[in-house]
């Protein structure tokens, strides 16, 4: 039997906090708004620059195939690049904001998800007067295959855990393992700071295609044959823990917490959501466990 977790309250922000930056591909300038929203409302994304402004709901089912990134849609509005966002919302535990942003592209930033914890942190999380309702996995279900997959399992912990195996053969990256717990204080310590990596050849390719024109290194960490470009690593073993930080924000396209313990081996944004739908199906079927 799975792990049952102590009950906690439903969490939004005490106040508005913003971020602003551009998007990586778009190069479009991008003012994004924490805003408190009601309890079970989950996380929203508010376009505020289309007329009237149209709302899409942070779930898996408005998720798109979009490579190297996670999309959501509804009727006229797209947002993506939400992943980072999610991930820090998540990561320290906020169930219900609205995220209001200026342009359908999420700001990089410096490539992690550290600036939306600081404004998360300057906004301040409140309790709301009802209790989370989780997904509480008690069987394993994997989704992938023998390249690249991921699986939840019952949970080791209160909540969630994350190991997650990078392996990128012979280079500068190498292979890399991370397995945590997932609570605000590993969050802020072990995760929000590992940003996002490239190589130099994919840095090439999109900017054939017209794509990230303005990304420099300062913008995420690009790897030649001989290593990180103009920067230096936060961690040897950064890029794994970017994966997790991605994971998490994917993760949280349930719409509501993940109790479970998750394993991966080279997921990226489309197996992940994968897992998710999977997950949520087998919820509304009663395969697995709910609690609150």
């Amino acid at each position: 039997m799975p792990r049952t977790p102590p009950a906690r309250l439903q969490c939004t922000l005490r106040t508005v906090a913003d971020v602003h930056g551009r998007g990586y591909w778009s190069g479009r300038d991008n003012r994004v708004e924490l805003h408190p929203a009601a309890v079970g409302s989950g996380i929203v994304f508010v376009r505020g620059d289309l007329a009237p402004p149209a709302s899409v709901p942070a779930v898996v089912g408005a998720v798109v195939e979009a490579r190297n990134r996670t999309q959501i849609v509804r009727g006229p509005a797209s947002v993506h690049l939400i992943e980072h966002v999610m991930s820090a919302l998540a990561g320290l535990g906020v169930d219900n904001c609205r995220v209001v942003v200026s342009a359908e592209e999420l700001p990089g930033m410096d490539g992690s998800s550290r600036d939306f914890v600081a404004a998360i942190d300057r906004a301040g999380i409140v309790e709301q007067d009802a209790a989370v309702d989780p997904i509480t996995v008690s069987e394993t279900v994997r989704v992938g295959d023998a390249v690249s997959w991921i699986e939840a399992g019952p949970p080791r912990c209160p909540g969630l855990s994350i190991e997650y195996l990078l392996d990128y053969g012979p280079g500068p990256i190498g292979r890399q393992r991370l397995d945590i717990d997932i609570t605000p204080a590993a969050y802020r310590s072990e995760l929000c700071s590992a940003r996002t990596f490239i190589s130099t050849d994919d840095a090439d390719r999109l900017r054939a295609a017209g794509l990230g024109a303005t990304v420099s290194p300062e913008d995420l960490v690009v790897f030649s044959a001989e290593g990180p470009i103009g920067t230096e690593l936060r961690w040897p073993d950064e890029c794994v823990r970017h994966k997790v930080l991605d994971a998490i924000g994917d993760l949280a396209l349930a719409g509501r917490p993940l109790h479970a313990h998750v394993r991966a081996f080279r997921s990226g944004h489309a197996l992940n959501a994968g897992l998710v739908r999977e997950l949520v199906a087998r919820d509304a079927t009663r395969w697995f466990g709910r609690t609150a």
